[in-house]
């Protein structure tokens, strides 16, 4: 048996050497044309693969974040939920369940594992099994980063060549790193320190073998695997995970079948009160109107705000409690078929018609004197119901607290506070053949005040009597107010005295502003 056998290996050997130079120029052909179909192939994508400053500037979506003033996170703006992680906080369970699933030749190949090609090519055309296979780790991040996902020969192409790029210009563990910054974990989220914050409630690096199994489990298929939508399939996922890294070597038998007999363990995240939702949503405006969408969603800005949490949990419960008190009163007060105070919902089937009581609705604003920062801002009774900010964009009739600002015009022109003015009736012409007759709320007349003590009263007469003054004039009123914060246009009439003129509330908190820092408007 052993003669044969090395009488046909010298038998081989013999027609090597007498063909030898054969042979070589065989080789040195089939060796040119796959240089000459890569130069082909290459030439021909060239333009659709990713440039040098493209590779170099990879530069994933993320998180921004809108702080209060003590560093309480208030609100994140994103389009994909993506924290970063370097590579080296990365546990080495979760990179060799990553290996034994994805790409167990990953550290072995430059970008494309030949093996997994033909091995492919195998399954599609010798088997009835067409599943996609062949792509390693490099060619699923040149696809995600730079490609589309269309199963298509050309994007394939593609794919291989970028993916030799990306190992070009990336060490493996820089690779590794960004496939699991970039990967989708289902439910928003994307990247392993995202999901594993959203599916566990820790970071990476605190992930154990089970849990690591769990989100390389969800790579395959992040909606079908949901473990909080399909605990059973993602269970099923995960023992598959636990399966190949046995196969793979990298965890032992006896490990894994005690890992399988564990539930799946993701926690429910309760996630934090919206709390400042009408402050965030101007913030937002804000942002996306000075610096793009594209920067507000993608940036990962870090946005550190005046806001005071505690005080902005406190004028929630303050202006909700008021509301509330204010919607009893008229539902006390008024009938349910008032239309006034009733809005319809519905008609019965007996042609009656159902009505509901209009919701009372408020804001509230708090600045800080000194800098004009906002602290606290109610916009509404809820957010989610009405986003209408009613502290920035409800532009309403300011009524009597408009009084000190024609008090201050005329302080600040030469009255005195111990100057009087008589409160009594008066007849102001309006127009052709039309003349305005304001009174006091009380309808009563006081004779005789000072500016003082007019003020003090909130007396319509002495405000509208004092605007009409020759050093006051609603003219002169109108610039005091502007210089002092109202940004909203005025109407210069006697009228304005006692607040006709809308504004909002916001800016009418920072005007008030002016008087406790000494007429230095903020």
């Amino acid at each position: 048996m052993s003669s044969n056998i090395f009488s046909d290996f010298d038998g081989y050997w013999d027609f090597v050497k007498r063909h030898i130079f054969k042979i070589s120029v065989v080789l040195a052909a089939i060796f040119l044309s796959a240089v000459l179909v890569f130069l082909l192939i290459y030439n021909t994508y060239k333009k659709d693969l990713p440039s040098f400053e493209q590779l170099h500037n990879i530069e994933p979506s993320l998180i921004t974040r809108v702080y209060a003033k003590d560093s309480t996170l208030l609100k994140q703006f994103y389009h994909e939920h993506r924290i970063l992680i370097s590579y080296d906080h990365i546990p080495a369970h979760l990179k060799n369940a990553l290996l034994a699933v994805e790409d167990r030749r990953f550290y072995d190949h430059w970008g494309v594992d030949i093996t997994g090609i033909l091995r492919a090519v195998y399954i599609i055309f010798f088997t009835d099994d067409h599943i996609q296979g062949g792509s390693t780790i490099t060619q699923q991040l040149a696809r995600r980063l730079f490609l589309t996902p269309d199963q298509t020969l050309s994007r394939k192409i593609k794919e291989a060549l970028t993916a030799i790029k990306l190992e070009r210009n990336y060490s493996k563990n820089e690779i590794m790193a960004m496939y699991l910054n970039q990967s989708p974990f289902g439910s928003y989220t994307y990247g392993i320190q995202s999901a594993a914050r959203y599916y566990f409630g820790k970071s990476t690096g605190e992930l154990d073998i089970k849990e690591a199994a769990t989100l390389v489990g969800l790579l395959k298929a992040p909606n079908r695997y949901n473990p909080f939508r399909f605990e059973e399939r993602a269970l099923g996922r995960r023992n598959v995970v636990l399966n190949s890294m046995v196969d793979f070597g990298v965890l032992a038998p006896e490990a894994a079948d005690s890992i399988k007999l564990e539930p799946i363990g993701v926690i429910e995240s309760e996630g934090n009160a919206y709390v400042g939702a009408y402050f965030t949503e101007m913030i937002r405006r804000y942002i996306e109107e000075r610096y793009g969408a594209d920067a507000l969603y993608n940036s990962g800005y870090a946005i550190y705000t005046t806001l005071d949490y505690d005080m902005q949990l406190a004028a929630e419960m303050i202006l909700h409690d008021m509301l509330d008190t204010l919607q009893a009163n008229v539902e006390a007060n008024h009938p349910p078929d008032d239309e006034d105070y009733t809005i319809p919902v519905e008609i019965t089937e007996d042609g009656d018609t159902l009505r509901e009581y209009k919701q009372i609705q408020g804001s509230l604003v708090c600045l800080d004197n000194k800098t004009g920062g906002i602290i606290s801002m109610v916009g509404g009774r809820d957010f989610t119901e009405s986003k209408f900010n009613r502290a920035i964009q409800a532009q309403r009739q300011p009524g009597s607290a408009f009084k000190p600002f024609v008090f201050t015009t005329a302080i600040d022109n030469g009255f005195s506070p111990t100057y009087k003015l008589n409160d009594s009736p008066v007849v102001i012409p309006i127009g052709q053949d039309e003349e305005w007759r304001p009174h006091n709320i009380d309808h009563t007349f006081r004779g005789k005040m000072t500016l003082r003590e007019g003020l003090r009263a909130s007396r319509n007469l002495i405000a509208i009597k004092l605007i009409m003054e020759p050093r006051v004039t609603p003219q002169q009123t109108v610039f005091y107010a502007h210089q002092m914060g109202i940004e909203s246009p005025l109407n210069p009439v006697p009228s304005l005295a006692i607040g006709t003129s809308e504004v909002n509330l916001l800016e009418l908190t920072a005007a008030y502003s002016t008087f406790p820092n000494g007429g230095i408007s903020t």
